[in-house]
């Protein structure tokens, strides 16, 4: 297939943004089919594109984490789009921190080598949104890698991509570069949080990764670059929120102003004020990046859930969810330990209320999974009291009680999630004022039936 394709929607978004409209995307970096659904509702109703991105970790070419392969996550987020009506042409699906992150104990040649393995996969499945990082410092590296080695480790994967998405048929990938980002998932402590980058750091990486792309003849894959990953000064740990403060990144929002076809791409936004998503998207910290934050929402949504269920449904007949939650954390503690200090009552409540939410690590495990099953069947075997809905689920009751929103489990977890990303869909819609609660085209009445 030739470079002689229509812009995809991203490139039109980002075109749309450097034509000076208030134009962003929002990157769901989720897989739980709760969230994803809700992110579809959303974009359905304010008229957005919706960019769901696996990272490294998440998903690779031995199933990471989830359990999937690349093809494999596709054909599940294209399935869940179908069974939604949610139509697939203004679905992207994106790829983060695509590098040798997961093999950093192994040596260069050999992580590089599964790295290869790892993007191909990704741009013959269709992802169309690619971020090669090759930050991560192998086995047999030098302990600070050069900004050189770095780009043109890039580049050589960049190339592997260019190869399989053309052998597969499909568009030529968009790409990012960058990644000068916080700990994903949330930094263990605030005071590890790094400072906004410096323009010339900026202008640097850009300079290094153009150099490395042309000198490898991937001309046409420069053009297709749309955006740098920077730290615009925004994270949050297990306890607190570092907000965007617009003064101290207006040097850097000054800088991408001058790169013609480029933006910005902000990760770690989860927990910012909507009015500092709207000032981002602005300041041309165009691609917000939302995780965490989503399946916080989804876990308190489960909670509160759980307190309903507790009262209607008898003890011996109630799913425990967040018991068993929690026994699933303990007997697994890698994806928590190193997050959460202190003492074990410490631990306890973070392993529950933390807002870098470690617990999304295990709503795939087996008990767990079968434990939310039961719960959602329970609640549906009964009717909820309006009562019961104010005191637990006070946003979602009033949806309720106006017949905007269906009183099942399912439709009450979605509609809370839906309201966490729906800031995020506000920001990035450029028909939208940041006090604006209501989507472009839809009524008001319309909106509020969802979010």
């Amino acid at each position: 297939m030739t470079n002689n394709v229509s812009p995809s929607p991203v490139q039109q978004v980002i075109a749309a943004h450097r034509r000076g409209e208030a134009a962003g995307l929002y990157s769901v970096c989720c897989s739980h089919p709760s969230v994803l659904r809700a992110a579809m509702r959303v974009a359905a109703t304010y008229g957005t594109v919706l960019l769901v991105e696996a990272t490294s970790n998440q998903v690779d070419q031995f199933g990471g984490y989830t359990g999937m392969t690349p093809p494999q996550f596709r054909d599940y987020v294209h399935e869940l789009a179908r069974a939604q009506g949610f139509p697939l042409e203004r679905l992207v699906l994106g790829g983060d921190h695509l590098g040798p992150n997961a093999w950093q104990g192994l040596d260069a040649a050999t992580a590089m080598d599964n790295a290869e393995t790892l993007v191909a996969a990704y741009a013959a499945a269709g992802f169309h949104k690619i971020h090669l990082d090759c930050s991560m410092r192998c086995a047999d590296d030098p302990q600070v890698l050069s900004d050189e080695l770095i780009a043109t480790r890039s580049a050589q994967l960049c190339i592997v991509a260019e190869q399989a998405a053309a052998d597969a048929g499909l568009p030529p990938p968009l790409y990012v570069i960058g990644t000068e980002v916080p700990v994903p998932g949330g930094e263990a402590n605030l005071a590890q949080a790094g400072a906004v980058t410096a323009p010339e750091a900026a202008r640097r990486t850009l300079d290094v990764h153009r150099q490395a792309f042309l000198a490898r003849g991937l001309h046409a894959a420069w053009r297709r670059v749309i955006a740098m990953v920077v730290q615009p000064g925004v994270d949050f740990d297990h306890s607190n929120i570092q907000h965007y403060d617009a003064a101290q990144a207006a040097a850097l929002s000054a800088f991408v102003a001058g790169q013609p076809g480029i933006v910005f791409e902000a990760h770690s936004t989860d927990y910012q004020r909507e009015s500092a998503l709207h000032r981002m998207v602005r300041d041309h910290f165009a691609i917000l990046k939302v995780g965490p934050a989503a399946t916080f929402a989804l876990r308190e949504g489960l909670a509160s859930l759980c307190h309903i269920e507790a009262e209607l449904v008898p003890p011996g007949q109630a799913s425990r969810l967040m018991q068993v939650l929690d026994e699933a954390m303990q007997r697994q503690p890698a994806h928590w330990a190193r997050h959460y200090p202190g003492t074990m009552a410490e631990q306890r409540l973070l392993r529950r209320y933390g807002l870098s939410d470690r617990c999304r690590y295990y709503w795939g495990e087996a008990p767990v999974a079968a434990a939310v099953a039961k719960l959602l069947a329970n609640l549906d075997a009964v009717d909820m009291p309006l009562s019961l809905l104010s005191q637990h689920l006070p946003e979602q009751y009033l949806e309720v009680l106006q017949g905007r929103l269906a009183a099942s489990a399912g439709a009450l977890l979605e509609h809370k999630i839906g309201r966490l990303l729906a800031q995020y869909a506000r920001a990035c819609n450029r028909n939208a004022a940041a006090d604006d609660v209501v989507p472009a085209g839809a009524s008001a009445e319309t909106a509020a039936a969802i979010f």
